[in-house]
């Protein structure tokens, strides 16, 4: 299992962390699960799945 920091999470959705966390919020984008005390990380897998149910733009 991979488990992905937020500044990687930011880099790969191309979201800023008030973005991720409003959706978080929203209940529209995985929670992170804690890897430290102090420290949160993201599962690969789960932001894959999300990363798939996005619309695509269409310009």
């Amino acid at each position: 299992m991979v488990f992905l920091r937020m500044p990687y999470v930011m880099q790969l959705t191309g979201l800023g962390r008030s973005t991720i966390y409003r959706l978080m919020a929203n209940q529209q984008f995985p929670y992170p699960v804690r890897v430290g005390v102090r420290a949160v990380a993201w599962r690969r897998s789960e932001l894959d799945e999300w990363s798939e149910t996005r619309p695509v733009a269409s310009h």
